[in-house]
């Protein structure tokens, strides 16, 4: 089992800043690639970034990509998302996830925190 709990979310201004962080616990963190995703209200959760288990491959949403940053500290079980020039359709539940396999697709993560709320405001 791998217990995932993110922090970091808010309110915050169009073209603000956000990190989220998501702690990781249980099994070997560096053996698990990590994802964000994020769900909006009335809408299916979609795939924002993940992340390799050394870190060394990176892939991005295209409605994220140059504005977010992926990145992932193996020696603190850490993974975090650094949020930047964030607009109103950025809201949403922000959800942390880890998997033996990188993929974009949530149906294939194994495990998931419970989410950090994000709100972009106009």
């Amino acid at each position: 089992q791998v217990q995932l709990v993110e922090s970091g979310g808010g309110l915050v201004q169009a073209g603000g800043s956000l990190r989220l962080s998501c702690a990781a616990s249980g099994r070997t963190f560096s053996n698990y690639a990590m994802g964000w995703f994020r769900q909006a209200p009335g809408k299916e959760r979609e795939f924002v970034a993940d992340i390799s288990w050394r870190g060394g491959n990176t892939y991005y949403a295209d409605s994220v990509k140059g504005r977010f940053t992926i990145s992932r500290d193996n020696a603190k079980n850490m993974v975090y998302l650094q949020m930047n020039s964030l607009k109103p359709e950025d809201t949403g539940v922000y959800y942390c996830a880890a998997d033996r396999i990188l993929t974009v697709r949530a149906s294939e993560y194994d495990y998931w925190g419970r989410g950090t709320q994000v709100t972009g405001s106009s």
